[in-house]
């Protein structure tokens, strides 16, 4: 389908009344709702002003009068308003969010640091650690070196930190989202 100056025109008509990008396909004919928002895009079209309201008070914030408090993260569940598209109208409507909760890394006091043996690439065999330690860019690049079981390329320190029990994972994975 090729875009003439007159459906450019058409379209420009009924974008700026408000029609949907669906109701604009279904008028032009042979065209799809897709190609209809990708030449509105291409053509630089200003938003459409949402019910309720024209498009410069929609796009403008409105501000308060009072002084602004220091917020209280922890005291409250900030919300959001999403706007989704269900059929032919826009929903709007607010929705809680978790806060999201700051982690804090605390090693563990008994934990033993094993020596590293600090070999290179050329030196590591099948019964050495192959966990990296440093910058690969660097000069003090080297790898762990130290004993490792028949069955794992890492050392038993360096196995515990690259194979986590799924729980923890999913754990660690839930903190963060």
């Amino acid at each position: 389908m090729n875009w003439t100056d007159e459906r450019v025109e058409r379209l420009k008509k009924l974008w700026a009344e408000g029609l949907s990008a669906s109701q604009i396909a279904a008028q032009l004919g042979g065209v799809s709702r897709n190609a209809v928002i990708g030449k509105v895009h291409r053509l630089c079209l200003p938003g459409r002003a949402k019910a309720g309201g024209t498009a410069a008070t929609a796009r403008t914030p409105k501000r308060t009068t009072s002084a602004p408090r220091a917020p209280n993260y922890a005291s409250r569940v900030p919300t959001r308003t999403v706007t989704r598209q269900q059929g032919a109208t826009m929903l709007k409507e607010e929705m809680e969010i978790d806060a999201i909760e700051e982690v804090s890394y605390r090693p563990s006091s008994n934990v033993v640091l094993p020596i590293s043996r600090r070999l290179g690439l050329t030196e590591l065999t099948e019964r050495t650690c192959k966990w990296p330690v440093g910058d690969p860019l660097k000069d003090d690049f080297h790898f762990c070196g130290c004993e490792s079981p028949d069955s794992s390329p890492y050392c038993t320190y360096h196995q515990r930190m690259a194979y986590q029990p799924v729980n923890e994972r999913r754990r660690a994975a839930n903190r963060v989202a």
